[in-house]
């Protein structure tokens, strides 16, 4: 039985040493040859990639203790959010084709932090929401 919650821990914490490495490696905020980053990297950056893989990781270990799991879509789109409030915008093909690279670094850029923001807030929610509906959390 003991294997059973050490299997869980593990693959919790795969799946964030996996996005934050994956992640912080397409960002450029873990410098590799790849991918050279556009803009600076400050301290938000850092944070909010480590809050996003943080909570990937604790979302995958609550879930797996539910009797019903919620929550999946609104996880994913935090976890889209993270990625785009750490993200580099001029980087980001999606964004840089939907917008010029002028308009991204005028209007998005500053709203990045607040992005970030809003993110971690509908973390902390998604995840005390599932705790309370959950009965061995």
């Amino acid at each position: 039985m003991s294997a059973l919650p050490r299997r869980r821990l593990l693959k919790s914490a795969g799946v964030g040493l996996g996005s934050f490495l994956l992640f912080g490696i397409v960002t450029g905020l873990i410098p590799n040859p790849i991918y050279v980053r556009m803009v600076s990297r400050t301290p938000a950056d850092y944070l909010f990639l480590v809050a996003t893989s943080v909570f990937a990781a604790v979302f995958v270990y609550q879930r797996s203790l539910a009797d019903e799991p919620l929550g999946d879509r609104l996880a994913a789109g935090g976890v889209v959010g993270g990625f785009l409030a750490f993200g580099c915008p001029i980087c980001n093909a999606v964004l840089l084709v939907l917008f010029s690279s002028s308009a991204l670094m005028t209007y998005f850029d500053p709203l990045r932090p607040l992005l970030g923001l809003v993110m971690l807030l509908v973390f902390v929610g998604l995840l005390y929401y599932q705790r309370r509906r959950c009965e061995v959390c």
